[in-house]
């Protein structure tokens, strides 16, 4: 486990790594080319279908002998990628996550893919969402990383529990106009307090991934730091709302798990997760349970999405071996196989055909009513160069929140004094 000291030192070296690396260059040998790509799932079916895609390649292109999926744990990532950078052991491509995708964008570690993928005229570059692929460009406006997954955060509802306590079901509740945080947060609590279960759980926040709050915070209008990422604003008042709203709910109305207590949706523990869609796997057909959009917040509705890139390390021995690739690995055929673990971002394949038969626990309607429109819409989770290191720090001083008496307005004052003079560079 990494200590505060080692992530923070890793946070600040991240962006002279990444240009280091991208300042020294690299060509594709011609021959017996082995690439490899880092990658943060171990699920043996995903595994088992980027074999499969790289199998096709290898068979028309003696050139390259072996392509690797190296999985790499999710929660040091980021920092494992860019430690093999400094070591001079850079994967030839890797995924990115949209916090870390200012570091790897802004310094020119990526290699730049409009050329390549423009190339091929049935590639569909021009399919490429815009929405999709904003954050993904440099400074001069050239694709960097193609975004292969853009997952819409979504709340499951178990109806079967609401219904056991007397409550509408989470359908009659958005028919009633009552698809809101504050009307969500009721229910919740009159489960918890009838059934001791849990009412709404942010999963994966454990009261650790604070930017998985972001979920919430969106529905007050609140960002964690200015549009140009200069100036904090968690002490706004629209953040300072939302986190009283979090608080009330983990500590007076109980209809939040609180510090130390877990529960799972998919176990049938909770009446409603916020999660991504791709967690629909995880239901069991234990009880009923329904697909709704985020609740409403005081400014009405939003989105969010989680998002990843695959970039190609611009320094590599193998950069345009590795280009070429990844312009096979998302064409129009492999994004549509790729569709059924990872939401494209190709217009023509958000659409139900797609996505149901890629989604087969997702009904048609769901997807059209919840899913597309999530995809569409939605606005990436906070991101910021020096991710690692400011995220460290906010973490740190958002742990004074989550007592019974605490000072919000203070803390989140407090926020903002640690993490300004990051922001300012």
């Amino acid at each position: 486990m990494r200590s505060a000291r080692a992530l923070t030192g890793l946070g600040l070296a991240t962006a002279a790594t990444l240009a280091l690396a991208a300042c020294s260059g690299g060509a594709a040998p011609e021959a017996d080319i082995e690439l490899r790509m880092t990658v943060w799932t171990s699920n043996e079916d995903h595994l088992a279908l980027f074999d499969s895609i790289a199998d096709a390649y290898l068979e028309d292109h003696p050139e390259v002998t072996e392509i690797t999926f190296d999985p790499l744990p999710f929660e040091d990532y980021t920092t494992t990628v860019t430690t093999q950078i400094a070591g001079g052991s850079a994967p030839d491509l890797a995924w990115i996550l949209e916090n870390a995708a200012p570091d790897f964008v802004d310094s020119g570690a990526l290699l730049p893919l409009d050329e390549i993928l423009e190339a091929d005229p049935d590639y569909g570059f021009d399919d490429l969402s815009e929405s999709a692929t904003a954050l993904w460009h440099d400074d001069s406006g050239a694709l960097v990383a193609y975004p292969f997954s853009t997952s819409p955060f979504v709340m499951f509802a178990n109806d079967d529990l609401l219904q056991q306590t007397g409550l509408p079901t989470s359908a009659e509740m958005q028919a009633n106009g009552e698809w809101n945080w504050e009307a969500l947060s009721e229910a919740g609590a009159t489960v918890h307090s009838a059934t001791g279960k849990a009412g709404f759980v942010i999963r994966d926040f454990d009261y650790v991934t604070w930017d998985n709050l972001a979920s919430v915070w969106m529905g007050w209008g609140a960002a964690p730091w200015s549009e140009d990422g200069t100036t904090c604003t968690f002490d706004s008042d629209e953040m300072t709302e939302a986190f009283e709203f979090l608080h009330d709910a983990a500590f007076t109305t109980q209809s939040m798990p609180g510090p130390g207590t877990t529960a799972d949706f998919f176990a049938g523990e909770a009446a409603f997760t916020v999660t991504q869609i791709s967690r629909a796997s995880l239901l069991t057909g234990d009880f009923a349970w329904d697909l709704l959009p985020l609740p409403e917040g005081p400014v009405g509705g939003y989105s969010m999405v989680g998002q990843a890139g695959i970039g190609v390390l611009a320094d590599g021995p193998n950069a345009e071996a590795a280009a070429e690739f990844l312009a096979f690995f998302t064409d129009p055929e492999n994004s549509q196989q790729l569709a059924q673990y990872f939401p494209p971002p190709r217009e023509s394949q958000l659409n139900v055909e797609t996505l149901a038969a890629t989604n087969p626990t997702l009904t048609p309607e769901q997807i059209e009513d919840v899913v597309i429109p999530g995809i569409e819409t939605g606005v990436t989770r906070p991101s910021h160069t020096d991710s690692a290191e400011i995220g460290q720090e906010v973490r740190s001083a958002l742990d004074a929140l989550w007592v019974p008496d605490a000072d919000i307005p203070g803390t989140l004052e407090n926020v903002c004094a640690t993490i300004d003079p990051l922001l300012a560079g």
